[in-house]
């Protein structure tokens, strides 16, 4: 009677040699019999010693393909003629393979049967090109899904990850897209594409949800790996190391053509460009606030520049989000300024969300940038200015000082008879900025743009942080984060929560933030001279230096 073969069912990993098992490298050179996927690498065939034989199953989506029951008996059959047989397919046997098919009939079969691990292309295509999936700031963690049916997914829980990411979703695309956006994912959301990821023929794509598609136009995708989440903006930092080629760029969005040997990554520069990548960083002693722990009371998508600056000078960041943005109850006024865009003058924008969700409206309205050819665009600040380039405009008219009244004593030009846009927060705000263009004569025409709210509950780290005593400092960037924080710190804390900031010292980033400080909290400690995210940072320095002084 014939001895019974073994099926050793072996991940081959994402792609090259390189990320092969040692047991698979060791199974593959003693075959006698492999059984593979069209996915697997070439290269990993040359380990096959002389008279092995090779059956190519297929199994690629979309393509012709041996049916898994074919399959089974296949592996049965050589089993029971007493082959060494290596079931080969990519990646990890068990992600999204149908290998407990091939197991079972096995097992049913009597046929001894071996599974071997491999790297799942899940988590490595997105660190070869540079992408990590968790990340201390911006990732607590991920969901890998397969998108092969759009249908079966659960899309509320999906837009709430961190870190999103997707297989075989090449040919949804456009469908994966409008599943997020319709569950509160924001336009701006990064995401990147990366095909053969592991594989010398590697591409990547970067852009957002809006732009992906427009980035993608026209490319063969399949097979690739979807990732979405703020941590794909780490790619910029995370930088392969040689060779690499084929390297292109864009204004927005980038495409990159890379080669093989991609595991290993170095810091690019993080010292020059002011940015750190987690925190708790590990700094030099003499750097500020070294010894500092800061709060951060900003809305949870736009903490982290903020963040990066503080921990660029030693400090450590816990997040306490105070704002949520959200869209507005109607888009009835926005979407008729759009459709009436020829008519204005002028499109005002006094914030970075103002910028977001204006050119979200616009994109989904079936627009392009070049709607906006005919108005000039002015802007308050310079990281709402800094928002516009980013999202392909550039202002005409930034004012000198970073606050509305300044736009007002600066135009460059008089608005009488003229029509300015004013896409805002529903909730109102900038009234004086309003009444004063009004009263120079200029119709202003005031949409709701979004909405900002005040989260459900307050961050559970937070409120540990600040019962236990270790916030140095709090920050704050707008009136409604004070507002909002009151009512998260009482939830959180209770009555008693203002005992516990009477160590803590206050930082608000201008005059009207700090006035509310003072009616709610009582005081302000720290001002700065210029009303930005940067003069905010070096005031925190230059108080936790007087402190040290």
């Amino acid at each position: 009677m014939t001895e019974l073969g073994t099926v050793y069912i072996v991940g081959a990993g994402p792609g090259s040699l390189d990320y092969l098992t040692l047991r698979g490298y060791c199974l593959l050179q003693q075959a006698e019999c492999l059984v593979y996927d069209a996915l697997v690498d070439e290269e990993l065939l040359g380990l096959l010693p002389r008279g092995c034989d090779r059956i190519d199953m297929g199994k690629r989506g979309g393509q012709p393909s041996a049916a898994q029951a074919n399959i089974n008996q296949l592996l049965v059959k050589l089993s029971l003629e007493g082959r060494q047989v290596v079931r080969l397919k990519s990646g990890d046997p068990f992600i999204f393979g149908r290998t407990a098919a091939e197991v079972q009939a096995l097992h049913e079969a009597g046929c001894p049967v071996e599974i071997v691990p491999g790297v799942s292309s899940a988590l490595a295509a997105p660190l070869l090109a540079g992408i990590p999936l968790t990340d201390p700031v911006w990732s607590h963690g991920f969901g890998v899904f397969t998108a092969h049916d759009p249908d079966l997914l659960d899309w509320p829980t999906l837009a709430r990850l961190h870190t999103l990411v997707l297989l075989m979703g090449s040919r949804h695309l456009e469908e994966i897209v409008h599943r997020l956006r319709q569950n509160g994912c924001r336009g701006d959301m990064p995401v990147a594409i990366i095909r053969w990821g592991g594989h010398a023929q590697q591409q990547v794509w970067e852009g957002t949800l809006l732009t992906i598609r427009q980035v993608t136009r026209g490319e063969t995708l399949s097979p690739c790996v979807i990732v979405f989440g703020e941590v794909v903006r780490l790619r910029r930092y995370l930088a392969a190391s040689e060779p690499i080629q084929n390297f292109s760029s864009g204004d927005a969005t980038r495409r990159h053509s890379q080669s093989k040997g991609l595991t290993k990554f170095k810091i690019q520069n993080l010292e020059a460009t002011g940015l750190s990548l987690t925190h708790p960083p590990i700094h030099s002693p003499t750097c500020p606030l070294s010894s500092k722990t800061i709060l951060i009371t900003r809305a949870a998508e736009q903490s982290s520049a903020f963040a990066d600056l503080l921990t660029a000078q030693g400090a450590t960041v816990v997040d306490l989000p105070a704002l949520e943005m959200r869209s507005p109850s109607s888009w009835a006024g926005l979407d008729g300024a759009i459709a009436s865009l020829p008519t204005f003058h002028w499109l005002i924008l006094s914030s970075a969300n103002a910028v977001n969700f204006f050119v979200d409206r616009l994109l989904e309205q079936g627009k392009d940038l070049r709607a906006l050819s005919g108005l000039k665009i002015a802007v308050v600040g310079r990281k709402t200015a800094a928002v516009l380039r980013k999202r392909g405009l550039v202002p005409d008219f930034i004012p000198p000082d970073f606050v509305a009244d300044s736009l007002i004593a600066h135009f460059p030009e008089a608005v009488s008879g003229q029509r300015l846009l004013f896409p805002r927060v529903e909730s109102g705000g900038r009234e004086v900025l309003v009444q004063e263009f009004t009263a120079a004569g200029a119709e202003v025409v005031e949409v709701a743009a979004y909405e900002s709210g005040c989260p459900a509950s307050p961050d559970p780290d937070a409120v540990a942080a600040l019962n236990q005593g270790r916030v140095d400092v709090i920050t704050f960037a707008s009136s409604k984060t004070v507002v909002h924080t009151a009512q998260l710190l009482e939830q959180g804390l209770g009555a008693g929560w203002r005992e516990l900031l009477k160590g803590v010292a206050i930082a608000s980033i201008g005059p009207k933030t700090s006035n509310s400080c003072r009616e709610i909290l009582g005081r302000v400690d720290i001002e700065p001279a210029e009303y930005t995210l940067d003069g905010l940072t070096e005031a925190i320095a230059a108080w936790a230096s007087a402190l040290s002084g």
